[in-house]
């Protein structure tokens, strides 16, 4: 099932830095049942995927065994983010269960950042933190995808980059182990496509114009 919603008016001004020259890159948030459906959703990535920035609500001991994991299922690379990276094509960056993951620019080049500020919507990482980065830096450029958790994080951030001009994603209440987040950024106006997670890769590389391999 593919639910396109229209798109939201600017209520506000949002300052976005100008994204010049960059490619579009994906942001991902997921909290519970999050783990089984980013390994779903990921495995159908080409190995020359999008940059790809991910935030899976997740205690510290176990963020870099999950992205060990999904390294050795998917074709992408995928690491645990460390703080500094080049956001590179054929590269997913899991956030650690310790700090923020948001994406910067520093002298031209887009980079990972690591925060330990204290936790947004009582989690650290936040997805809010990363969809608000996404829309600050990357703007139109910007990709979002929230998929199963409870709660509200992320539906703030996503409305954000969908004002800023970038294109986002839910996962449709049916194929949710818990539809909360999902349910809440498209209640407010934050998502463009509802989708069912088995069709939810095609949707987004169709987006970035890349074929399933």
């Amino acid at each position: 099932m593919v639910v396109k919603t229209s798109r939201v008016a600017p209520g506000e001004s949002l300052a976005v830095v100008p994204a010049a020259g960059v490619q579009r890159i994906l942001f991902v948030g997921a909290s519970t049942g999050g783990t089984e459906a980013i390994k779903l959703f990921l495995q159908g990535f080409p190995a020359e995927c999008p940059p790809t920035l991910v935030v899976q609500h997740m205690p510290e001991s176990f963020t870099a065994s999950f992205a060990r994991r999904l390294d050795g299922l998917c074709k992408a690379r995928v690491l645990e983010a460390q703080g500094g990276e080049r956001v590179e094509a054929g590269t997913i960056y899991i956030a650690p269960g310790h700090s923020h993951l948001q994406i910067r620019r520093s002298g031209g080049v887009l980079q990972t950042e690591l925060l330990q500020s204290p936790p947004v919507n009582r989690h650290r990482p936040s997805v809010d933190v990363l969809f608000d980065s996404a829309a600050q830096v990357v703007g139109k450029h910007a990709v979002g995808v929230i998929l199963t958790g409870m709660g509200k994080d992320g539906a703030q951030g996503m409305l954000r980059m969908r004002q800023a001009g970038g294109y986002t994603f839910g996962q449709d209440e049916a194929s949710c182990v818990v539809y909360g987040m999902p349910r809440e950024a498209a209640l407010i106006g934050g998502v463009d496509e509802v989708v069912r997670l088995d069709e939810m890769a095609r949707r987004v590389l169709g987006v970035f114009g890349r074929v399933l391999v």
